[in-house]
């Protein structure tokens, strides 16, 4: 189920109270707890058992075979964070909280700016959150300057990029399918004439849609040369990038006691620096917030993990990273959500 529209008034209900005190409590939730709350839902235990199995049934809830209560789905909780949150600003003693690490120092425009200061803040949404707090600071962007392509063989070329700092980096491409030295010419060509003094983000997103619009004036071979380039380009760059994480202790809280292995599992993912900076990175591309809960992405399958990412700009646009939370499923979005996009915007305003 992807809609809303396909649960009547009295299954939402029960549905997001559910959601709601499972975010409370980290425990799975029966229909006597929920017939119990105050103000009710106006519904017998036995009505509410009836929705439950309703729920269950639709792929939104889950029964855990050592309790008789119910815990929503990762399809559950999508649903509810798309459709059924209510946003809230953070309210002024945490915006104050967050708000009191600008006075540490000043950043720089190139996303170099005071490392004690976005590790306060880093430090500050951990604590406010409840999670382990996560930024990505790149180590400064990659600016075009000259391209070029040298076959080594019939399905190998050495790929040379020229920063505009001067930096010189060289990279294999390989490609099973071959690469012609027409098509290699054609790539270079188009790269130094249209997208030098470009960012490799930006290069990229230029590429896409002028091939996509039809000005790009390529053939296939040299437009697939010029996206593999970029790609491996931007990987490495991305690759450099510094990952702070604060927090973790966070993740040891009185519900995680019940579930140890999850919460090690946990821990041993966000040890993989690399494939953290990957998940961050995607925040990073779709120049938007990112929510990934649970099983939607692989690395935090098994631990059962959401993550929350913003990217941070400048006032001209332009990305400088990425902050976030990763914790378990149960976190408060509603909460949390808005409590990361303030904190972007604080770094944002700290590295400009």
């Amino acid at each position: 189920m992807s809609d809303l529209t396909d649960l009547s008034d009295r299954a939402r209900s029960v549905f997001a109270q559910l959601v709601e005190e499972y975010v409370a409590l980290g425990q799975p939730v029966g229909s006597k707890t929920l017939a119990q709350l105050p103000g009710g839902l106006g519904l017998s235990a036995a009505s509410i058992r009836a929705v439950l199995a309703e729920l269950e049934g639709a792929g939104l809830l889950a029964s855990p075979h050592t309790s008789a209560g119910r815990v929503p789905t990762d399809t559950g909780l999508r649903l509810f964070v798309d459709g059924m949150i209510e946003w809230s600003a953070p309210d002024r003693a945490e915006r104050a909280a967050i708000e009191a690490q600008l006075a540490s120092g000043n950043g720089n425009a190139d996303g170099t700016g005071s490392a004690d200061a976005i590790e306060r803040l880093t430090g500050a949404l951990a604590g406010l959150a409840s999670c382990a707090a996560l930024v990505m600071v790149p180590k400064g962007e990659t600016v075009l300057r000259e391209v070029a392509f040298t076959p080594l063989g019939p399905t190998r070329a050495l790929a040379v990029l020229i920063g505009a700092d001067g930096t010189i980096e060289n990279r294999i491409l390989e490609h099973e399918a071959g690469l012609n030295p027409a098509s290699l010419a054609e790539a270079a060509a188009y790269m130094n004439a249209r997208l030098a003094g470009r960012s490799l983000a930006d290069a990229a997103r230029q590429l896409t849609a002028e091939i996509e619009s039809g000005r790009a004036a390529l053939d296939a071979a040299a437009g697939d040369v010029i996206a593999r380039g970029l790609a491996v380009w931007s990987r490495d760059e991305r690759d450099r990038a510094v990952l702070i994480v604060r927090g973790q202790a966070h993740l040891i809280d009185d519900a995680a006691a019940a579930d140890l292995e999850r919460v090690r599992q946990l821990l041993d993912d966000i040890d993989q620096k690399e494939e953290l900076l990957g998940v961050l990175d995607r925040a990073r591309q779709a120049r938007a917030m990112k929510i990934f809960i649970g099983s939607e992405n692989q690395l935090y399958s098994l631990s059962g993990s959401s993550v929350i990412a913003s990217p941070y700009e400048t006032n001209d646009g332009r990305v400088l990273g990425v902050v976030g939370v990763i914790g378990p499923t149960r976190l408060n979005y509603a909460r949390i959500i808005p409590m990361v996009d303030y904190t972007a915007k604080t770094l944002a305003r700290l590295m400009t």
